[in-house]
């Protein structure tokens, strides 16, 4: 599994939900999106660890 493709289904929600950029909601797209992005390399392996969990 690939990062990229989860980090843009993650931004595509962002965008839906920012009507109220002071929602619960947006809110946790919004900064789940940035943290991810700035930490791609460890989001991909993690997902990496998942994926191999998951073959056990």
């Amino acid at each position: 599994m690939k990062a990229e493709p989860l980090l843009a289904k993650l931004n595509e929600l962002r965008h839906e939900a920012e009507g109220d950029r002071e929602d619960m909601e947006y809110l946790a797209l919004h900064h789940a999106f940035c943290f991810i992005s700035y930490h791609m390399g460890d989001f991909q392996k993690y997902l990496n660890e998942v994926a191999g969990q998951s073959e056990r």
